[in-house]
Formats: C-alpha cells, sequence, structure tokens
C-alpha cells in the first residue's frame, strides 16, 4: 500500500504543471495596458463634439450684441449664404480699408475702383481733380488699423442686399505739398489717427463676392 504522503506529492506536482500551463496560455499583465470598453460605453457619443442646436453663433456674437437688429441681420445673411463668415469679412474690410485710404492720397483710382459704388468712385475723382488742379500732392504712409468695429448691419430680405457699418481708427503720416514741393499741411514724421465710418454692400447669394463701399462719414 502506498504511502498517503506519497499522494501529496504527485496531486501537488501535477497541481503545478496545470497552473504552470495556464500561466503560458494567459500570461502576465504588467504596465498600464488599457483596460477593455464595454461595447455600449465605446459607441458612446464623446461630449466635446457635441452641437448644441440654436446656440449662439460665436462668428455673430463677438462683434456685435446677441439679438440686436445689427446680430439679426448678419444671420439673416448667413441664412441666404451659408459661407458666409462675419470674421473673414472683417479682416478683408480691415485690408479693404488700407487699400483705399492710400489709393486715394496717391490718386491712383483706377486701383480702387473696383471696390467703390459708382457714387463713391465719382466722389473722390471730383477730390483728386480738385488736388491736381491747384497742383497739390499727398504723401502718405499708412501705419496701421489701431481699432475696427462692426458699428451696424442691414439686410433686405426682398432684394437680399446686405450692408455693413464698419468704424476704423487708422493711423498714418500725411504730408500736403504745394507745385514746388513745399509742405503745406501734415508731417511726414509725426503721425496722425483718422476716424472713419464706412458702409459696405453686396448682394447675398450672387456670383460677384466683391462689397463695395457705398458710404464714408468721417
Amino acid at each position: 500500500m502506498q504511502s498517503p504522503l506519497l499522494h501529496l506529492l504527485i496531486l501537488a506536482g501535477i497541481a503545478i504543471f496545470l497552473i504552470l500551463r495556464l500561466r503560458n496560455v494567459l500570461g502576465t499583465r504588467e504596465g498600464f495596458e488599457k483596460p477593455q470598453v464595454p461595447e455600449t460605453a465605446a459607441r458612446a457619443p464623446r461630449p466635446d463634439f457635441e452641437v448644441i442646436e440654436g446656440g449662439p453663433d460665436h462668428d455673430i456674437t463677438d462683434y456685435v450684441e446677441e439679438g440686436s437688429k445689427a446680430a439679426d441681420a448678419l444671420a439673416a445673411m448667413k441664412r441666404v449664404e451659408p459661407s458666409f463668415s462675419v470674421t473673414e469679412f472683417v479682416q478683408g474690410a480691415r485690408g479693404a480699408y488700407e487699400m483705399i485710404i492710400l489709393g486715394f492720397d496717391k490718386g491712383n483710382l483706377s486701383e480702387i475702383e473696383p471696390y467703390l459704388a459708382e457714387d463713391v468712385f465719382e466722389t473722390f475723382v471730383d477730390v483728386v481733380s480738385q488736388r491736381e488742379d491747384q497742383g497739390l500732392t499727398v504723401q502718405s504712409e499708412f501705419i496701421g488699423v489701431r481699432e475696427i468695429a462692426l458699428a451696424d448691419a442691414d439686410f433686405a430680405k426682398d432684394t437680399g442686399r446686405a450692408e455693413i457699418t464698419m468704424r476704423f481708427v487708422g493711423e498714418l503720416t500725411s504730408v500736403v505739398k504745394d507745385r514746388e514741393g513745399n509742405v503745406i499741411e501734415g508731417s511726414s514724421t509725426t503721425s496722425k489717427r483718422q476716424k472713419d465710418t464706412w458702409t459696405f454692400a453686396r448682394t447675398m447669394g450672387s456670383d460677384d463676392p466683391n462689397w463695395l463701399l457705398v458710404a464714408t462719414d468721417a
């Protein structure tokens, strides 16, 4: 008859053998191993990208008060032309302001004519012509736009005509000289700040992407 101790040793050996085989099959987890995610949790929407319908349009409220007449007009423009961006318009208006100011001062009206309404262009032509008749020349250097604000907006639903009024504070040097080259106004070394209120207009949804300067009010 075999000893009970022998039976225990045999059983212990078998148990150790099975544990070692099981360890080799399953392996061990070490380090920051990513836990398994339940299928329902994996398919859940990410809250960071949730779109809330009816929320404020920051492309509008960054420039005008929410619920104001101007905000309603800008929203109406976007409904007609979804690609319209107020931010891009403001950036374009900044560039147009500098270009038109310099074009007017230097008398290069042909370069800025595509961005002016017909009556505004005719007014510019009259002023430049009077200046030339008097033998006056203007030398200016644009330093930058110090302030810019969207002052008002209007939209005519029946025609699709949109108007946006901008306020600018530009800084520049400007010198006016007579026929003999004598400085009669301004300074080439001292800058001045110039305030302007300009209105741009365009028909929303049209093929022409250009906004025209339709009114100026310094």
